[in-house]
């Protein structure tokens, strides 16, 4: 699916969260190494694990790299002329929710910017409350800037 307009609209991704996976890949993959390269000495040995032994840490390895890769590519909110894009973790193409600016009334980031509530009502008893702990903390300043900015009312041109 190709973007119409991609310089309009802001994506941020669960980029925040990739590090504990790739330092989850980068253990598994080097118990597999492990496992492995001690595979020489089982003749000496026959104590020492098989090779087929590595396969496990080696399936996980894959799997966290790839969740890793998909957290910093695929995204969690996009800001586009129309609304708010949220993502889910599973199934995001099935799970999205489209947020469109008319039905936000307001829109609050807390202070040490790790949660986003949108308020569809003025009473704010309705509404969506996002954690934004997987976006990157530098990221979370920029989101801060672009929802207040696109919600707050346009000043007069003098």
């Amino acid at each position: 699916m190709s973007v119409k307009s991609p310089d309009q609209e802001l994506r941020f991704t669960r980029s925040g969260q990739a590090p504990v996976f790739g330092v989850m890949a980068a253990i598994f993959a080097s118990v597999a190494i492990t496992l492995l390269a001690s595979a020489i000495y089982r003749a000496e040995n026959p104590q020492v694990p098989h090779p087929l032994w590595a396969l496990p840490p080696l399936a996980l390895a894959i799997l966290s790299a790839r969740t890793a890769l998909r957290l910093t590519r695929h995204a969690y909110l996009i800001f586009t002329p129309l609304g708010i894009e949220i993502f889910p973790f599973f199934r995001p193409a099935k799970g999205m929710q489209l947020m469109v600016w008319q039905e936000i009334h307001e829109a609050e980031v807390s202070p040490d910017l790790t949660c986003l509530t949108l308020h569809r009502n003025a009473e704010k008893t309705s509404g969506i409350h996002l954690s934004l702990k997987p976006i990157r903390p530098d990221r979370r300043v920029l989101l801060a800037k672009a929802i207040t900015g696109r919600l707050s009312p346009p000043q007069p041109v003098s």
